[in-house]
């Protein structure tokens, strides 16, 4: 019985000690401030299909920011991120390059999906822009009046 007693006595003093483990608080991690979040490519020829963004962000927390894992929404975008972590008041970066390459000309919206270790994780950082194609325009087709359908406002008498 003095065994049993023991014995609970011993595993509630594991579970409150298990309790009281100081969680690291949100307001001692990292965080990541972006100088913006959405970068703007504009109208672009295919011929120049490979196009580069660099995004600048802060790390205004109280902990060292590390950068897991960034996914692109597609496989014509690829971001590459700094590797070490970043310290409080330091900055980093995410080069965002989208490769247009065989695509259809057109407007795209791409994301860009950041997992840290920091306050707020995920993140998303945004890229768009208009991919047109190299050819000229189109021109307007020029109509041709038939002088029988409409007539003309000089006559033969007049060039004359």
């Amino acid at each position: 019985m003095m065994k049993k007693h023991i014995l609970m006595a011993a595993m509630l003093l594991v579970a409150v000690a298990g309790f009281s483990q100081e969680e690291v608080k949100p307001k001692n991690k990292g965080e990541m401030k972006f100088e913006k979040t959405r970068h703007n490519f504009g109208v672009f020829a295919a011929d120049t299909a490979v196009v580069t963004h660099e995004f600048v962000f802060t790390n205004v927390g109280k902990a060292p920011l590390i950068i897991h894992q960034a996914n692109a929404s597609c496989g014509c975008t690829v971001p590459e991120y700094t590797l070490e972590p970043i310290q409080p008041g330091e900055k980093g970066k995410i080069t965002v390059t989208y490769n247009g390459k065989g695509r259809r000309p057109g407007v795209f919206r791409k994301s860009i999906t950041i997992h840290n270790n920091g306050r707020q994780s995920p993140i998303r950082i945004y890229i768009e822009g208009e991919m047109i194609s190299n050819e000229e325009p189109i021109k307007p087709i020029e109509l041709i009046q038939d002088s029988t359908l409409y007539p003309s406002s000089t006559t033969d008498s007049d060039s004359q």
